[in-house]
């Protein structure tokens, strides 16, 4: 699904608002929540997940064409960590591949 998909969705369960509203509501509460992590906060959606932001340490990397050292600087990344409750509604999912399937018989 992409954020259009998303804007299209909200507005078809929501008649009484209009979708260009719709958008305005969407947008605001992406904005909202890169703010948030742009200041650091944890974002908790109860159901649903957490975002927060992960420091990774400053590094020497290699180029893999050249396998020279290169000097990768420290940065600060967005990290999702799946909720319990938003993991058990996807694994019910009824539309397993066979060989996933096969792979969760084979392990029990």
């Amino acid at each position: 699904m992409t954020k259009s998909g998303l804007i299209e969705d909200v507005a078809r369960r929501t008649p009484h608002i209009s979708k260009k509203d719709t958008e305005v509501v969407v947008n605001t509460i992406f904005d909202s929540m890169i703010e948030a992590l742009k200041e650091g906060d944890r974002i908790e959606i109860r159901g649903f997940g957490s975002f927060q932001v992960k420091i990774r340490e400053a590094r020497e990397g290699r180029n893999p064409k050249t396998g020279e050292p290169v000097h990768i600087s420290a940065k600060r990344t967005p990290f999702f960590k799946v909720g319990k409750e938003l993991k058990e509604m996807v694994d019910r999912s009824p539309d397993l591949p066979e060989e996933a399937e096969d792979d969760e018989a084979a392990s029990v």
